[in-house]
């Protein structure tokens, strides 16, 4: 896999660099968005969509961190649920809300895996 560092991107890709690194704070862009420059279109549709999304709303951004965090890990993505667990603590996730989340989403597999094998009808009114 290719990854466009600054040094090397165009003139677009690094607009875009620089747009996540002063959104972010941060000195470089990780290798997601690196990965994705070999693309530049779809570089820029992404972080704009993502910037959307998770910019602040009905949801403060650290729960919005944690929802990414628990269907990055539930999707079993490695590089998102590390990428996403660095940014809910960066928001104030805590050990504690870290160990209530991988909890929650533990049970959530496991009762998903359990109605899902028994084919379990839905109640009406849900």
């Amino acid at each position: 896999m290719a990854l466009i560092e600054y040094a090397d991107a165009a003139p677009d890709v690094r607009e875009v660099y620089d747009d996540i690194k002063a959104t972010r704070g941060v000195a470089d862009v990780n290798n997601f968005w690196k990965a994705l420059a070999v693309h530049p279109p779809t570089l820029k549709r992404t972080w704009e969509s993502l910037k959307q999304v998770m910019a602040p709303g009905a949801l403060d951004p650290l729960t919005k961190e944690m929802l990414y965090l628990a269907a990055s890990a539930a999707a079993g993505c490695a590089y998102c649920t590390a990428s996403h667990t660095a940014a809910a603590r960066a928001k104030g996730m805590t050990d504690a809300m870290h160990g209530e989340l991988l909890a929650v989403l533990g049970m959530a597999a496991e009762t998903n895996r359990m109605a899902e094998a028994l084919r379990v009808p839905i109640d009406q009114g849900l």
